[in-house]
């Protein structure tokens, strides 16, 4: 798969604690994940995964906000600018936007709200939906404790139930057509 370029995963600890390119042997990873960021900490380095020209981008980010307080709007609006600038300047990169994972059901319904926000706009900007809740969560929105020992981080079973979702969306979004390129009117004026 990877002589059709690189895929990066972006976010924060979730994503950077993790093993990708022993899991997916057949990607070529670049790990843009950085333990404590929030979706602010992702616009502001931005420009380091626009500069590695990724084939994917696969991003997961979100709940260190909810740590800090942050609104769903916030969240949501700073993954929407995340999501619309990519698709700009890398227009041909196919875009892979997963759920926030589920941490402890206290943060249940504000996680739901997110993810159900980012689910209806990521077609806007041609981007496929991965949410890994089914894998990960009890019914009440608490992360399975057979993948985490502090409600937040994965443990090895809980990369592996992603890897499970992640390895086959990865080979579907390969397989699609490429995204159209937004039509740029000439300037008239």
């Amino acid at each position: 798969m990877s002589d059709s370029g690189p895929t990066a995963l972006v976010g924060d600890s979730l994503v950077q604690g993790g093993d990708w390119q022993a899991w997916l042997p057949e990607e070529t990873i670049y790990n843009f994940g950085v333990g404590g960021d929030t979706t602010d900490d992702v616009i502001a380095r931005l420009g380091d995964v626009i500069s590695a020209r990724p084939a994917i981008v696969v991003l997961l980010i979100g709940t260190n906000d909810l740590a800090w307080r942050r609104s769903v709007e916030h969240v949501v609006r700073n993954v929407e600018t995340i999501l619309v600038t990519i698709r700009r300047e890398l227009p041909d990169t196919r875009i892979l936007v997963e759920s926030v994972l589920p941490r402890g059901h206290e943060f249940a319904e504000q996680l739901r709200d997110i993810n159900r926000h980012l689910w209806q706009f990521a077609p806007t900007v041609h981007a496929q939906w991965l949410d890994l809740w089914p894998a990960l969560a009890l019914d009440d929105g608490e992360l399975n404790p057979a993948y985490s020992e502090d409600r937040l981080h994965l443990n090895e079973a809980g990369y592996r139930a992603w890897v499970d979702e992640l390895a086959p969306a990865l080979e579907r979004l390969r397989q699609l057509p490429p995204s159209s390129r937004a039509i740029t009117l000439p300037d008239l004026g």
